[in-house]
């Protein structure tokens, strides 16, 4: 909806057949919601999205978004925005996330973190989500990267032949 390069019924619509789609193939749902976290939530809520389960990718929410997000069985993914200097209520999100349900990933070629803003963003650059999200979790940033691989394989079935 940020853009509204195609009407919101329109978007809304295709949506909603995404969610079935992801359903009927058995495949997680890879969220990106910008300014519109109600609707999604909303939308993802009347399809029992919860079924399919899935990451929202580049999350960028208030903590209610993401309780509910977490409450319908979906990971939450953080990218460059955790590490901008205005980022404090975004950090305090990331802090409270369950470690089983965390993901931290880029969103190249857009949002490069911190002291990389400005700059076109590449995977690389993930390192520096990876090191916020670890201080910010007070946790070693081993633990942590041992953690979110794991949560990806499970999310992802990588590892298992479902790849």
């Amino acid at each position: 909806l940020h853009y509204n390069l195609s009407p919101r019924e329109v978007q809304e619509e295709s949506f909603r057949r995404h969610i079935a789609l992801a359903e009927r193939v058995k495949k997680p749902l890879v969220v990106h919601v910008r300014e519109a976290y109600d609707e999604a939530i909303g939308i993802l809520r009347d399809e029992a999205a919860g079924r399919c389960t899935g990451v929202i990718h580049c999350f960028s929410g208030e903590w209610r978004h993401a309780a509910e997000a977490l409450e319908m069985g979906f990971f939450l993914s953080f990218a460059g925005p955790l590490t901008f200097p205005r980022a404090a209520a975004l950090r305090e999100v990331a802090a409270r996330v369950p470690e089983d349900r965390l993901l931290c990933e880029t969103d190249s070629p857009y949002l490069a973190p911190q002291p990389f803003r400005g700059r076109r963003n590449q995977p690389a650059y993930v390192a520096a989500v990876y090191e916020m999200l670890a201080e910010v979790r007070k946790v070693p940033l081993e633990i942590l990267a041992g953690q979110v691989w794991r949560n990806a394989e499970r999310l992802f079935g990588w590892g298992d032949g479902n790849v």
